[in-house]
């Protein structure tokens, strides 16, 4: 990310923060380099384990050019996609984790590598976050794909 790319990300993250400055002063002091900010303002995360998650990316990317932001927490188990505010409270599906109003999801500098989170891809600061339907179509070929290989011994 260039400098004026890494800014508007940062704005754009800091600007669901209770206090945009104390956020930026966490990422800057913060040995790990990470901050909590709420999720349900701007964006939803859906949490998937890292075995569905990464083969659901692999298929966002192939159907579209740029995914939402998508974050990999410690050790890569699980896999955070941002989405549109409400979509936690409405998704239905098993083994994933949905962090909407009330819940608070550990954010890396979007300019950095941080303390074992990471960002997959990072923010662009326009706004642009994963449609939940597609993520959903992304899952289902996902793990479509990893029931085949089960079946065919892969």
């Amino acid at each position: 990310m260039t400098g004026s790319e890494t800014r508007v990300a940062v704005e754009w993250l800091t600007s669901v923060a209770p206090d945009p400055g104390a956020c930026r002063w966490e990422w800057e002091r913060n040995p790990q380099g990470i901050a909590l900010l709420p999720a349900g303002k701007r964006w939803d995360v859906l949490i998937l384990p890292g075995e569905l998650g990464y083969p659901t990316l692999d298929v966002l990317t192939r159907l579209i050019d740029r995914p939402g932001p998508v974050l990999a927490d410690f050790g890569e188990s699980r896999m955070g996609f941002f989405v549109p505010p409400g979509t936690a409270s409405r998704w239905l599906g098993t083994g994933i984790r949905g962090a909407g109003p009330g819940t608070w999801i550990v954010v890396p500098h979007p300019g950095r590598a941080a303390g074992g989170v990471r960002w997959l891809i990072p923010p662009d600061g326009s706004g642009t976050l994963t449609d939940a339907a597609l993520l959903e179509l992304a899952m289902h070929e996902a793990a479509g794909a990893a029931a085949q290989d089960d079946r065919e011994g892969g």
